[in-house]
Order: structure tokens, then sequence, then C-alpha cells
């Protein structure tokens, strides 16, 4: 992590940009009842930020996964080295992995350019599978593009990855080296890492993870035609060919994906443009109305979002200063001072405690390979073990209240080993843990029913790209 001094985004009450404080208010009561759920909001205008939340155990210091919301940064990578020379949109992919390209060179693959990279236009019917591959840039310029680069859009993250490829081609340095002088700290981004692939490449298209403030400097940077406390760090023209519509991705008019796509951000209704990812990542860029928001979360309906945006934040904004409203503006601040992630309803406590804290439950064979659970309760929560042939995976909950350590104890899809994690007796025989993997969009909830010397366990996440659930687990107290 750098060492930088950080200048703060300036504050505004909303009132003094133009905007009015009791439809904020009517937009997050709105998330709150119709969608699971937001970890944090920033809402900057004219360059202050008028609103902000993070819902505990999410805050403002933890970094957040981004998924496809890190296309955007990639695609900024390309700006900067297209701006130094380096590269040229029209340049030939193939052209820079000459030891990957196939001994057959398709027509089309000899005339895919940067650009359809870019506009995700590569002409590939289908995305290559790269789960099992090591060379990654190899498994893409093998699969066939089926149609003429630039014709036909299809949405994935592989085509990002090359781009990401490309930079480290031509500068030797990862995205993020590359872009660590030239973007993260010029906008005072201090915390940015990015997964990478198993040659080294960050992957690009997903696995970036940064702050609720960075995702907001960096719209705002968009916003101000790349220009930033005084120094231009993005070409203008850049960000127009960035947030401009190169391909069409649908004819549906309520569609916030169907209005085309740019390279690498998303038009938007209401001239708006965006980059978002997985499950509700947003930093979305109004320019019309001198807007940015900056949105991570963890839900499933990724367009309700925008839909309250528009219904309640678009006509908040108008063309003046408004005149200061105290009371709506404590009334929104209170609001997003409290806001939280919902925990199942019950007791702190339960007398089943006594009898089986501490006991180690022998499990048996199941598709977890999980062999032994233990919970073992203490005055502030509980300690949980999850004992495999491997290992024995740790977690520590608060006793109705979330208490954020590491945990061992994971996910496929939540990569992050920081978790808070909250522990509530649903009935007497029936313990809760709601574990919230605070850098990513995920939340677990881990379900324990005894009865005699028998423990059922379960365990669901809120979302993911495949199932949400595993089979339970059975076992029996060791005597």
């Amino acid at each position: 992590m750098s060492s930088l001094s950080i200048v703060q985004l300036p504050r505004a009450t909303p009132e003094s940009q133009g905007a009015d404080s009791l439809a904020i208010t009517a937009f997050i009561d709105a998330t709150e009842q119709t969608i699971d759920h937001l970890h944090s909001l920033m809402i900057l205008r004219n360059g202050h930020v008028i609103a902000e939340g993070w819902w505990q155990p999410y805050a403002p210091e933890r970094p957040h996964l981004l998924f496809s919301l890190s296309k955007s940064f990639t695609s900024t990578a390309i700006g900067l080295a297209i701006a130094e020379g380096r590269l040229t949109l029209d340049d030939q992919v193939i052209a820079f992995f000459p030891e990957d390209t196939p001994a057959v060179l398709s027509e089309n693959l000899a005339a895919l350019k940067v650009r359809h990279l870019l506009s995700m236009s590569v002409g590939q019917a289908t995305e290559p599978d790269l789960r099992q591959e090591y060379n990654w840039v190899s498994s893409f310029l093998s699969h066939p593009i089926e149609y003429l680069p630039g014709t036909q859009f299809l949405y994935n993250s592989i085509a990002t990855y090359m781009l990401s490829a490309i930079v480290q081609r031509l500068t030797g340095q990862t995205l993020t080296d590359y872009l660590r002088p030239r973007l993260f700290d010029p906008l005072g981004i201090e915390y940015a890492d990015w997964q990478s692939c198993p040659r080294g490449i960050n992957v690009g298209g997903w696995g970036l993870r940064i702050t609720t403030d960075a995702i907001a400097r960096f719209g705002q940077l968009y916003l101000q035609q790349g220009c930033w406390q005084g120094q231009q760090l993005l070409d203008p023209a850049w960000v127009a060919d960035a947030s401009t519509a190169h391909i069409s991705n649908g004819d549906d008019p309520n569609s916030d994906w169907a209005q085309g796509y740019g390279f690498q951000f998303w038009r938007c209704r209401h001239n708006a443009y965006r980059g978002d990812g997985a499950f509700g990542q947003y930093c979305v860029v109004l320019p019309d109305q001198q807007v940015v928001l900056a949105i991570t979360s963890g839900l499933g309906d990724m367009q309700e979002v925008l839909n309250l945006v528009w219904k309640h934040l678009l006509p908040a904004f108008g063309p003046a200063a408004l005149p200061e409203n105290s009371q709506a503006h404590a009334l929104l601040s209170q609001q997003l001072a409290a806001v939280h992630m919902p925990q199942p309803e019950g007791e702190p406590s339960s007398p089943t405690e006594a009898r089986i804290s501490g006991t180690t439950f022998v499990c048996e064979p199941n598709e977890q390979q999980i062999e032994t659970i233990r919970l073992s309760f203490e005055a502030q929560g509980a300690i949980l073990m999850v004992g495999t042939q491997q290992s024995e995976q740790r977690l520590i909950c608060g006793r109705g209240d979330w208490r954020v350590e590491t945990t061992t104890l994971g996910y496929t899809m939540a990569t992050s080993s920081m978790a808070a994690a909250a522990g509530i007796w649903q009935d007497a025989d029936t313990y809760i843990i709601t574990l919230c993997y605070v850098e990513t969009p995920f939340v677990a909830t881990i379900r324990f029913h005894f009865s005699g010397d028998q423990l059922q366990y379960s365990d669901r996440l809120n979302y993911s790209f495949g199932p949400t659930e595993r089979a339970g687990v059975s076992g029996r107290a060791t005597p």
C-alpha cells in the first residue's frame, strides 16, 4: 500500500448543490424495501459528496470486490497506453502475441483489432472456458471467431483479459502497477489489488478490489473529461470515445442493458453511462446532471437499482442551489448513519448453549467433506470450528451483533478472508450465523439444529453464479 497524502473529496449539503434531501431519503427507503441489499452509497454532485452511507458491517475503509466494474479500469489503462503512443485502436490483436497465434490463421482472427476487444464485438459466439487452462491468451486466440469482428455483441470477460495482457506485454507491468502512478496515485486511491491468471497477468475483466470512495473518484474523473485537480490524466477524446456507444446490444427502451456499449462502459437511459459488476457494483456517470453514483451491494436484480435511481434521484437534481432544509438533511444524515445489514430475528442466548458448547460433532460422509463441527459459546459470542481432512476452519461470531475478524471459513466465490459474523438463536434448538464477507457482495447464512446428540448443519449464500446452497451435513456428538 502506498503512503499517499489523501485529499478528501469535498462535502456539501444536497441543497447547496441543487439536490433534494427528501428525494435521496426516498431512494434509500425504496432500496431498503425492494432490493437485497446495498452495502455502500456515495452520491457526488458538482464534485461534492452530498450523501454517503455504509450498511453495517460494511465500512468506508474496506475495499469491495468489483467483478465486471473492473473492466472500466482496464479500458482506462488502454486509453492511457494509447495516449503514450504504445498502441492504437486499430492494431491487430495477433500482433501482440505471435507466439500464441494459431498456425492456421482465420480471416476473422486476422481482422480482430483492439477496438473490438474494447467494444465486446470480437465475433466469438461463446466465451472460452478458462477454468482448466494455464495460457489464457492461447485459449482465446484458438477459440473460433464465427462473425466478422465489429458486427456482433457478446458481453464477456476474456476480451477484457486480452486487453490486460496487451498492457502487460507492452509495458512489462501488470495493470495494477501500470495504473498506480498514472491513475490510482493521482486520484488518491491508496488501495487497489487485482486477481491474476496462472501466468501472473491481472484478469482485467473482474477481480479488482477498491473502496467506494475510489469508485466515486474514478467516476468523477470521467465526468470531468479526464481532468483531476488541474492535471489532465486522460485525453478528453478518450473519455468521449469510451463513453460512446460503438455497438448495439439490444433495443429494449426500458433496459439499461440495451442502450449501446462503449469501450468497457455501458450506455444508460437518460444520457448516462456506467461501469458495473455482478451482484450490484456500480459507477454511474450522469453528465447532464453533473452527478456520479458509486454503489456496492449484494443483490440479484441489477436493473431495479437503476430503476430506483431514475425514479427517485434523477428528478432530485435541479439546475441551481435550493434553499437549505436542515430538517430534511438531518433526517437523511441520521438515516445513512443507521443503515445496516439485516440479521435473523431471535434471542441472543438459549439453554441449549450449556449442553452443546465445546462438544465435537462427528459428521457422516458428505459432499462438503466436513468431518467435525464444534461450537464453543462465550460471553461475547461463539467460536465455530469446522474440521476437514486438510484443515480446521475457524470463525468467531458476535452474540447478536457483528464481530469482524479474518476467517478461514470460506466459499468459492467469497475470495476475501475478512468477515463479519453475528449469531442468534432462532428458537431454543436452532442457532443461525449470518456471515458477511465484508470485502465482497457475498453473505452466508449458516444453520445449526440440535436434537439430542444429533446436529443438522446447512449453509447458503445470498447470490452466486452457480448453486447458492450446498447439501446439508449430519453429525453426532462424541461421547
